[in-house]
């Protein structure tokens, strides 16, 4: 590591410093550049038509709009399209509108490809979701039957609302016709469709203060209806919570597909539907990890790659790791995004940057 991207290091850490890439890693043939440095608190990615990137917010309250008009893998404009919303994380394009969570509401800017010079005010759908904060901050995303899917986190560490909490929930783009979708889903920030049958997989972020190994985080897969995946009562598939799960048994709920480890903070995924990266990438799932935040010795911080066979994970292994080092946090991947000519974008959070990951077998790592 160079003199400079060491200096880089400990700035990042005070929070001031240019980014750079100089202290990620990836495997050989990957490339990692940065495609803007200039969104603060990136969190959820979406796609427009055009190949506009739309990047969700938390702590700065707007949404964001990059786009790069020459083509060379570099955001030359980034616009700010909505301000004053609360917790604006989520964000999904349909038809030419971009739909943002905004903790109990859900808005949409219509037509916003057209208006990214001018952005029309956000039209409230739906209003009536909770207003919890904890927990409280939603990924969205159109699912294949065209309805927009809604997380309802937790409002706590570890307690049981009833089916009022801790579900997925999805309406139509109207915001009309809201029913639930699955149940014992603690605090999911991040669900995909298989490429190939249409299955929702999800993360879900396990609960706290059971010690560092306690319990994993979970990769999920909804098969029907109505599934029940075991918060608050079962974590990670075969662990009874010791203070409300004395009279169930785990074996009554879906266990998840993979552990991802504990209290990494597994978030935004997608299936890799590009052609740039190598095959064995086909239809994996890209994972954020945005890392621990109250164990003793930090883990997570890295993006993961989950090759599939059918229902089972064969191999899970970083596809961009050092946003952790010597337990200084460098930054904290949120969500990720396949592009249209098969790059990948990685949102962080500390950074206020999105990153962008290529492929060539000439390639260098880094830039």
């Amino acid at each position: 590591m160079t003199r400079l991207a060491l200096l880089c290091l400990s700035l990042i850490v005070s929070g001031g410093c240019a980014r750079d890439t100089d202290h990620l890693r990836v495997p050989p043939g990957f490339r990692i550049a940065i495609y803007s440095d200039k969104v603060p608190d990136a969190r959820a990615l979406t796609l427009g038509a055009r190949g506009t990137v739309f990047v969700g917010s938390m702590s700065e309250g707007v949404v964001y709009a990059l786009t790069d008009s020459d083509g060379n893998g570099r955001a030359d404009q980034v616009r700010i399209i909505a301000r004053g919303l609360k917790m604006p994380v989520g964000v999904a394009f349909r038809n030419g509108d971009l739909y943002v969570s905004a903790l109990s509401r859900i808005v949409v800017l219509r037509d916003i490809e057209n208006r990214l010079d001018d952005p029309p005010e956000p039209e409230v759908i739906t209003d009536v979701l909770p207003d919890d904060e904890q927990h409280g901050w939603k990924f969205i995303a159109f699912g294949p039957d065209d309805k927009l899917y809604v997380p309802i986190g937790a409002p706590c560490n570890i307690c049981d609302r009833g089916n009022d909490y801790a579900k997925l929930v999805r309406m139509n783009a109207d915001g009309s016709g809201l029913e639930d979708v699955a149940y014992g889903i603690r605090n999911t920030v991040g669900f995909t469709w298989h490429p190939v049958d249409g299955r929702l997989w999800f993360t879900d972020n396990g609960r706290d203060l059971l010690g560092d190994d306690l319990p994993d985080d979970e990769l999920n897969v909804i098969s029907r209806p109505g599934e029940h995946f075991g918060f608050p009562w079962c974590h990670q598939g075969d662990l009874p919570d010791p203070e409300l799960g004395a009279d169930r048994d785990c074996a009554d709920f879906t266990a998840p597909v993979h552990k991802l480890g504990p209290h990494v903070a597994a978030l935004g995924l997608r299936f890799y539907t590009g052609s740039m990266f190598p095959p064995e990438y086909r239809n994996a799932l890209i994972i954020a990890q945005r890392g621990s935040w109250n164990r003793s010795e930090r883990i997570g911080y890295r993006v993961m790659a989950a090759h599939l066979q059918d229902d089972r994970v064969i191999r899970y292994e970083p596809l961009v790791d050092g946003f952790l080092h010597d337990q200084k946090r460098l930054g904290r991947p949120v969500d990720v995004q396949v592009m249209a000519d098969g790059a990948v974008l990685v949102s962080d959070q500390m950074a206020g940057t999105i990153y962008r990951i290529t492929w060539s077998a000439a390639s260098p790592a880094q830039e």
